[in-house]
């Protein structure tokens, strides 16, 4: 019976002439219409046969190309075919809201290179360079359709305090991506895995999933961030191979295989800062020697030689110089105002502060920090922004004077008048 239905599909058409000439027939019968009258009205209707006809023509030919381009859309997944009867997701929901976010997902795996790293350069200071090299990788890596393994997996090694923690950050948002960000540190214990991968039945904590694990399991798409990965624990990093080379992670508490195919794992480490650095700037120009020399010195640094096999690519941050030193100092004291609930004036940090960090950082090297910077700046001026915060101020300037470091109210009209002039 089966057999006959696709015949039978065949056949409608044929199947409706037939239905309507009869229907057309038994019509002229109730209203007792004679041969003689069909055919005088027929006559009278000859003059627009042929409007009727080329009517007819273009409603065939619309409907055919109609069909085939809703056929080909309908393959690429980004149009599904509607019927006559309304659908449950127009009844329920915003359907082609929905059909959007389909066609998004699949279009997201081509991104815009230059204007991600346009993005990256106007927030991460100093690392252009790196910035310009991740977004080509992720453009080519997002644009494989078939993958056994995560979207990428970068090393970003450098002095601390040079950006490697923030570009991740800003990557994830750049890319509307969640973040999953674990500090490393607290990894150093071999028991340290059941907090990522979960713990095994029957054991303390088997009744939930580990933060990795069940991470994954919520956002495939996640930016993962192991932040100072070569403090792990190497039982916590054989836990991390699979993850790397087949494709998937195991949950302890169900043996349950999570996707991480459609992740992007980012990795952060101090250790071999001068050396690598030294690389950098010998070898810029040749990527593969640069990463050949580069995994060799992680290496003799004591880095894990099996997840050096497997990194996707090491980018080398260098260390900041000159106004970048200013740049970075000047957001870190923005952000830590901003956490006052207060913002500060345009051109109200004073600029003889930012040229005393500048010297600093070239006194101290590489070991002088831009966080360390605004915190010491914070305990000078904590009491004075909590003041200003209590008088309704939502305006202060930063003065360096012969007292130190002092946060003043600043004029709000004064402020718009500035602005207007500028």
């Amino acid at each position: 019976m089966k057999a006959l239905y696709p015949a039978f599909e065949r056949m409608l058409p044929v199947i409706m002439v037939i239905f309507l000439i009869l229907g057309s027939i038994q019509a002229a019968a109730a209203l007792h219409l004679s041969l003689a009258s069909i055919r005088h009205f027929m006559e009278w209707c000859a003059p627009a046969y042929p409007v009727l006809a080329a009517g007819g023509a273009i409603l065939t030919l619309a409907g055919l190309w109609f069909e085939n381009r809703a056929e080909r859309l309908a393959r690429k997944g980004l149009r599904r075919r509607r019927g006559w009867m309304m659908d449950v997701l127009a009844r329920l929901t915003n359907r082609s809201a929905l059909e959007e976010m389909m066609a998004r997902e699949q279009k997201e795996t081509i991104i815009d290179a230059e204007e991600l790293a346009a993005n990256l350069r106007a927030r991460v200071i100093g690392q252009d360079q790196v910035c310009e090299d991740i977004a080509a990788q992720l453009r080519r890596r997002l644009a494989l359709h078939i993958r056994g393994k995560p979207v990428g997996i970068f090393l970003l090694a450098g002095p601390p305090g040079t950006g490697k923690t923030y570009l991740a950050k800003q990557l994830a948002r750049q890319l509307d991506r969640p973040l999953l960000s674990f500090d490393m540190t607290q990894m150093s214990s071999p028991h340290a895995a059941t907090q990522l991968f979960g713990s095994p039945k029957g054991y303390v904590g088997s009744d939930t999933y580990g933060k990795l694990t069940g991470g994954l399991k919520e956002k495939p798409d996640a930016v993962v961030l192991l932040d100072e990965i070569e403090k792990a624990h190497p039982d916590v990093f054989k836990k991390f191979l699979t993850a790397w080379n087949d494709g998937h992670v195991t949950e302890a508490s169900t043996g349950q295989h999570i996707s991480t195919v459609r992740s992007i794992f980012i990795l952060t480490s101090n250790i071999a800062t001068d050396a690598l650095s030294d690389i950098a700037d010998r070898l810029a120009d040749e990527p593969d020697k640069m990463r050949a020399e580069s995994v060799e010195a992680l290496r003799q640094a004591g880095f894990a030689p099996e997840v050096l096999n497997r990194l996707d690519r090491i980018f080398v941050f260098r260390p900041l110089e000159g106004l970048d030193i200013a740049r970075v100092s000047a957001l870190e004291i923005e952000a830590m105002i901003d956490s006052y609930g207060l913002k500060v004036e345009t051109g109200g940090i004073d600029p003889s502060l930012l040229f005393q960090v500048m010297r600093r950082q070239d006194r101290i090297g590489p070991a002088a920090s831009a966080r360390d910077l605004a915190r010491s700046i914070e305990d000078m001026i904590s009491d004075s922004l909590i003041t200003a915060r209590q008088q309704g101020a939502k305006l202060v300037r930063i003065v360096s004077n012969e007292d130190g470091v002092v946060a003043e109210i600043a004029n709000d009209s004064e402020a718009q008048k500035a602005r207007i002039i500028q």
